[in-house]
């Protein structure tokens, strides 16, 4: 297994988990926050959206599909305490934009060498992705970290644990 081969088995593990706890769940469910001061699934979804597309286009400009008009700010720091389900998108089109984003993020990784995951990242990520490589890997975990409150969501309504 190569380096590219490692990053994708990554974000393979982080998709296969996310989807899998967001499969069944309705936009009314995703609305559910699993602590009163935690987000919501939608909120979190489009949060992990922009931030894919984010950290992939600082490392590698012009490399990710563009985000709808507004989507960014739709789920921003200052969105993630609204509950009105009107405010953000239907899961279908979270995932859709997932999808895009995935696609663009796969597609710049074929790109690169070696070389190119070692080279450092620009200064607004290198506190968490000091490398291009990190920035990648950082695909599949970020979903892991934020499935794991899905999890409780799925308890809290009913659902019987994944994994």
């Amino acid at each position: 297994m190569n380096s590219k081969d490692a990053i994708k088995s990554s974000m393979n593990m982080g998709n296969l988990i996310s989807m899998a706890y967001l499969e069944d769940l309705t936009d009314e469910d995703m609305m559910q926050r699993p602590q009163a001061e935690c987000n919501h699934i939608k909120w979190q979804v489009g949060h992990l959206i922009v931030s894919e597309h984010n950290i992939i286009e600082a490392c590698l400009p012009g490399s990710m599909p563009a985000l709808p008009e507004g989507f960014a700010e739709q789920y921003s720091k200052e969105t993630a305490g609204d509950d009105d389900a009107d405010h953000f998108h239907t899961k279908a089109n979270l995932l859709e934009q997932y999808e895009a984003q995935r696609a663009g993020t796969l597609a710049a990784l074929e790109t690169l060498s070696d070389d190119d995951l070692s080279k450092a990242s620009p200064e607004s990520i290198s506190g968490y992705a000091p490398d291009w490589g990190t920035a990648f890997v950082m695909q599949g975990s970020h979903w892991l970290m934020h499935a794991g409150q899905w999890a409780v969501v799925r308890r809290q309504l009913g659902r019987p644990p994944l994994f």
